[in-house]
């Protein structure tokens, strides 16, 4: 078999919120079809992917280097002993004539690829990723019902904390027993406003989040938790710049039985493991937020599970950023501790297969091929529009 084509195309999700800081205003993402010359019910095997947001596509750098890449590849070269198509071989080829360090955006670029590399395999193999990877990488036995919470709460001009308070009731109402919002972009007596009102919406056994998109320096950072820590939240997130390790050790050592959450714009399984030492995070406490699709892939997300867990982390400590559902299968595959989910924002690329509801703050995977992208028609009718 062979990939015979390979296509990019950009796409606005635009929206008028911002966090602390940057504004969704001109947002865009990558979507690629990896088109195989393998035939499932009288069609080819196409495989999808597209980076999460916050990044921007990067269809640049695909096609100047990664899709070339690939294309130029002895077919032969990117299969495994089976004959199939072989994520970790492709990505090898991508990665060619790379240097090491300096992630940045061509991270993104590799991890869209590999998305749809992935989603290629499992719909050859006619099964759900998350069975595949249960399988190869695994306990053997996947776990379809998988943690999800509602992310939200972004500064939005007008909306006010009626506004604030009505967008979390909707996501508590649609089965979500955890919903996130943002913090850091303005001032700290505002925000404590913000989140007394979020507050006041919460039932029995619901809980809020808080997300600072690593606006704070560590000392910032840690004003801010004396000010919030007593508020029983179900994490802190981002307080600082994601590679200031002493920032982050500043806020966990002050921390307290407030868990702390980072990772999401970590790009290496080496920034991970770096964070892992030097962070002072506490792995019975805190979570990862390392995001595949943002971070060359799931072949590298494979290492940085490897790096972190021999410094004591656990898969169930991870619980991905992006609200795509290619890190629910991860989720449902490997063990994690769940996956973020933007019910409203960001469509039709967020959110779960059509017939997919929350209950009690969970999901169940349905048995569809691949990634499943192909059970949200919204978004399969995008994705079918790369090949016409």
């Amino acid at each position: 078999m062979r990939i015979v084509d390979i296509r990019e195309r950009t796409f606005p999700i635009s929206s008028p919120i911002r966090n602390s800081f940057i504004d969704f205003s001109k947002m865009t993402l990558s979507l690629v079809a990896v088109v195989t010359d393998e035939i499932r019910d009288g069609k080819p095997v196409v495989g999808f992917g597209f980076n999460s947001n916050g990044r921007y596509g990067q269809g640049a750098l695909m096609k100047e280097r990664f899709v070339p890449r690939l294309l130029e590849a002895e077919p032969e070269s990117l299969l495994d002993e089976s004959g199939l198509l072989d994520p970790h071989r492709a990505w090898d080829t991508m990665m060619t004539n790379e240097k090491p360090g300096g992630h940045g955006e061509r991270s993104v670029a590799v991890g869209v690829l590999d998305m749809a590399l992935w989603d290629a395999r499992a719909k050859l193999e006619e099964r759900p990723l998350f069975d595949l990877l249960a399988e190869r990488h695994g306990t053997g036995t996947p776990d379809p019902r998988v943690f999800v919470y509602a992310a939200g709460g972004y500064y939005h001009p007008g909306k006010g904390l009626q506004g604030l308070k009505d967008e979390l009731t909707s996501y508590l109402d649609r089965g979500y027993t955890v919903v996130k919002m943002k913090i850091g972009g303005a001032p700290l007596a505002e925000d404590r406003t913000r989140i007394e009102a979020a507050l006041s919406i919460l039932g029995e056994g619901q809980r809020l989040m808080v997300d600072a998109n690593g606006r704070f320096t560590g000392e910032q950072a840690v004003e801010c938790l004396e000010a919030i820590k007593d508020y029983d939240l179900f994490w802190f997130e981002e307080p600082v710049d994601p590679l200031d390790y002493e920032g982050t050790r500043l806020v966990s050592e002050r921390a307290g039985t407030l868990p702390i959450a980072t990772g999401e714009n970590l790009f290496s399984h080496w920034d991970a493991r770096n964070l892992g030492l030097y962070g002072g995070m506490d792995p019975q406490r805190d979570f990862l937020q390392l995001d595949c699709a943002l971070s060359y892939g799931l072949v590298e997300y494979l290492r940085s599970l490897k790096a972190l867990g021999e410094l004591g982390w656990a898969p169930s400590r991870f619980i991905p950023h992006g609200g795509h559902q290619m890190s629910l299968n991860i989720a449902a595959g490997l063990g994690l501790g769940g996956n973020e989910s933007y019910p409203d924002l960001f469509q039709p690329f967020g959110g779960f297969p059509d017939g997919c509801t929350v209950e009690d703050g969970h999901i169940r995977m349905p048995q569809l091929p691949g990634i499943g992208f192909e059970g949200k028609s919204d978004l399969a009718k995008v994705c079918a529009s790369l090949l016409s």
